[in-house]
């Protein structure tokens, strides 16, 4: 008996967003999108009964913009399991492990589609488990536990419940928005996550954190009124360069802004022509970011979790050898090998005159992590690109017999799939290489200089890219609503 005979009675039976039978409406679909947006925003507001709040830490902390998800809220795994399950069948697609033939076999779609969900689930589940049991990220509340006369580790499995109903909720919200709404719902909750983050950096006038970029120019705060903050001091001047919400900031977060949406526009186009309709032609684009920057998810995933690993490993044995790293109390490794796999995240970490480097770590130090952080994004970022060209039937061959299906040709070349298909393979693998490898090195040079609001590279490149898409889909869904033929064409009928 193979696997799949043997996991078909479980993994067919999982439960699912159903396909709308008909052709959704454009308003309808937007009606779907906003209010799946709206309950996200309330779930991520939402802290879970017994957690003692103001206490514990982050452990997603600098990679929060990309997992999307709120620390200490129902979503605090985010989109991290729904990631690291897409990471895992990939390498195991890639490898050709599974044999699933999701093309053109149904039973095996059912089968790849139920088996996400189950990873989905069983990775929820062990994120939250360590946030929740070690009592070093979420910790429990001693008032819930007398209260309630269940004890700390009763409030502990309560927590974990909720946690973990949190990351169930997330992945249904995303199958509803990919069915029933505009997008993705994984790609709808990053550009909420970094835009509140970018929002709050602009406005932010708290004392209680890093005053946002108005605050910062008019040296205005609630409360006192510092001196140092005036740009009209030296010291002041220091902090509009070099604050989180100062004019550099500004700089890169405008200028990764404008590089990817010029990106997103450069595009090698293959001219079409169609077979049997005479003066009907078309072209086929090949964008410079053909993998889009969703690769960069599952980079940087992988390096949460690398990270999660060790600040596990650091709380939970003492005896921890120092080749493996030294953690400082804020819980960020200072040496050994996570300090080094670990991304530099914002201009305080590599920038000595700022004061807020540990004095054990040396220059040498710093500029070993940024090698390996440059060849981890952008090696990494062109190896991801091709597992998901491949995984997502955007391919040559895969884009070849779309062509053909549609009824389209090359002027100049047979009708035939494997024709077209050797004229793909002149763009589309080196593309999708160069592409993935600038989204990787443009990610580590918005780190370098900061954002507003503090937003990683990789979560402003993400939310700006996905909202050029998401434009460009609501674009396309207009034009099908208009002309009712054209959903035949796009196959949407």
């Amino acid at each position: 008996m193979s696997w799949k005979e043997a996991a078909e009675p479980v993994l067919s039976r999982m439960p699912v967003v159903e396909r709308p039978a008909g052709h959704v409406p454009f308003k309808r679909k937007l009606t779907w999108t906003a209010g799946v947006l709206i309950v996200y925003f309330f779930l991520t507001n939402i802290n879970p009964f017994g957690l003692a709040v103001g206490q514990g830490s982050d452990f997603f902390g600098q990679f929060r913009s990309v997992l999307a998800g709120s620390s200490g809220s129902l979503l605090q795994v985010g989109i991290g399991p729904i990631v690291t399950a897409s990471i895992v069948l990939q390498l195991l697609g890639g490898a050709n492990l599974l044999g699933l033939d999701t093309e053109n076999d149904p039973r095996d779609q059912v089968l790849y589609q139920g088996l996400q969900k189950l990873l989905v689930i069983i990775v929820s589940a062990l994120t939250a488990a360590p946030m929740v049991f070690t009592g070093s990220f979420l910790p429990a509340s001693s008032e819930v536990a007398s209260s309630l006369g269940i004890g700390i580790f009763g409030v502990q499995v309560l927590i974990f419940a909720q946690i973990f109903v949190g990351g169930i909720l997330i992945l249904f919200m995303d199958e509803i928005v990919s069915k029933w709404g505009v997008g993705s719902g994984v790609g709808l909750f990053i550009i909420a996550s970094v835009s509140q983050q970018i929002v709050g950096g602009f406005f932010s006038f708290s004392a209680l954190g890093p005053p946002g970029f108005f605050a910062s120019w008019y040296g205005v705060i609630v409360g006192d009124v510092p001196a140092s903050l005036s740009p009209f001091t030296a010291e002041g001047l220091q902090n509009l360069l070099f604050d989180p919400g100062s004019i550099l900031a500004l700089f890169t977060t405008v200028f990764i802004f404008g590089i990817v949406v010029y990106a997103e526009s450069v595009r090698v186009e293959i001219p079409l022509s169609h077979a049997r309709v005479k003066g009907a032609r078309g072209r086929f684009p090949v964008k410079l970011i053909y993998a889009s920057v969703l690769p960069m998810i599952l980079v940087r995933a992988l390096q949460a979790n690398i990270q999660f690993l060790g600040q596990i490993l650091s709380s939970q044995w003492a005896g921890m050898p120092a080749f493996l790293g030294q953690y400082s109390e804020q819980g960020q490794p200072i040496s050994g090998l996570f300090y080094y796999l670990n991304p530099i995240q914002s201009r305080s970490q590599w920038m000595w005159f700022l004061g807020e480097i540990p004095a054990s770590v040396e220059p040498w130090m710093i500029a070993v992590r940024l090698a390996v952080d440059l060849t981890f994004m952008i090696v990494g970022g062109a190896i991801f690109a091709i597992f998901w060209v491949e995984t997502t039937g955007m391919g040559p061959e895969a884009t070849a017999k779309q062509i053909q299906n549609s009824g389209m040709q090359i002027p100049g070349f047979r009708r035939n799939p494997q024709v077209v298909e050797k004229v793909m393979e002149r763009y589309i693998p080196q593309v999708t290489v160069i592409g993935g490898a600038l989204v990787g090195f443009l990610a580590v040079m918005a780190n370098l200089l900061g954002t507003i609001g503090q937003v990683s590279g990789t979560g402003l490149l993400l939310a700006v890219s996905i909202t050029y898409k998401l434009y460009e889909e609501i674009a396309e869904e207009q034009l099908m609503e208009m002309h009712p033929m054209m959903r035949q064409m796009f196959g949407n009928e």
